[in-house]
C-alpha cells in the first residue's frame, strides 16, 4: 500500500492541453483505486481562488510585474499549507495544473524579474517543498494561442501577452528542463491527445512504482 504521497505538476504553453490531460490522468489514477486530488495555480484553495480572479483580471494592466510575483508567491504559500501538504501526508497524489516553474518561465524569462528576487520569494512560498515532477507540455506559442482562441472564452491577462513575451516563457521551461532533469520531463504537445497521454501516463507510473518501493520496508528491497 502505498503510504507516500508525491505531486505532480502539469505545466507549459498556453493551449498546449493541460487540462484534458490532468483531468485523463486523474481517471487513469481513480481506475488504479489511487487516491488523487485535482488542484492548479494560480488557485487551489478558496483565498488562492480570489488571488486567481486578481491576478487574471483583463481588466487590471496596470498591475506591476512585482505586484504580479507577491501574489503568485502569496496564492502558493496558501496552496501548500492548507491543500497540498495535508494531502501527502495522508499518501494521496496531487495533480496541479501549473506550478512554480510557471513563475519562473512568466515572471524571470518573460518578465525579466531577477532571478534572486523571484528564488527569494518562492522560497518563501515553499517552506522547503517541492513537487516530484514536472510535466512540461511544449507547444510553439502560435499554435497554442490558436487553441486557445478556438475554446471562444476570451483571453485572460497573462494569455493576452504579446507573442514575444509567450516564446520567452516557453524558452524558460525548456531552460529549466535543461538544467534538472531529475524534476522535469518535457512531453511534445504538438502530437495527438493519445500519443501526449500515453507518454505522461508512462512517467506517472514510474512515479508510481518509485514511491511504492521507497515506502516499503527495506527487507523486502533487499
Amino acid at each position: 500500500i502505498m503510504n507516500k504521497g508525491f505531486m505532480v505538476v502539469c505545466d507549459g504553453s498556453n493551449g498546449a492541453g493541460k487540462t484534458t490531460v490532468i483531468n485523463e490522468v486523474e481517471k487513469y489514477l481513480n481506475q488504479k483505486s489511487l487516491d488523487v486530488i485535482l488542484t492548479r495555480e494560480p488557485g487551489g484553495t478558496p483565498i488562492g481562488e480570489k488571488i486567481r480572479d486578481v491576478i487574471l483580471d483583463p481588466s487590471t494592466p496596470e498591475m506591476s510585474f512585482m505586484t504580479e510575483l507577491m501574489l503568485f508567491g502569496a496564492g502558493r504559500a496558501q496552496h501548500i499549507q492548507e491543500k497540498i501538504i495535508p494531502a501527502l501526508e495522508k499518501g494521496k497524489i496531487v495533480l496541479s495544473d501549473r506550478f512554480d516553474a510557471a513563475t519562473f518561465s512568466f515572471q524571470h524569462f518573460a518578465r525579466g524579474i531577477d532571478l534572486d528576487t523571484i528564488i527569494k520569494i518562492n522560497n518563501l512560498a515553499l517552506n522547503g517543498f517541492s513537487p516530484s515532477m514536472n510535466i512540461i507540455l511544449d507547444l510553439e506559442p502560435s499554435e497554442g494561442l490558436k487553441r486557445v482562441r478556438s475554446r471562444g472564452e476570451g483571453l485572460d491577462r497573462l494569455e493576452d501577452e504579446n507573442s514575444d513575451f509567450l516564446i520567452k516563457a516557453r524558452n524558460g521551461y525548456l531552460t529549466q528542463a535543461a538544467q534538472s532533469p531529475e524534476k522535469f520531463t518535457v512531453v511534445d504537445a504538438a502530437q495527438s491527445k493519445e500519443k501526449v497521454l500515453e507518454e505522461v501516463i508512462q512517467i506517472i507510473d514510474t512515479l508510481i512504482d518509485k514511491y511504492r518501493f521507497s515506502s516499503l520496508p527495506q527487507s523486502i528491497n533487499n
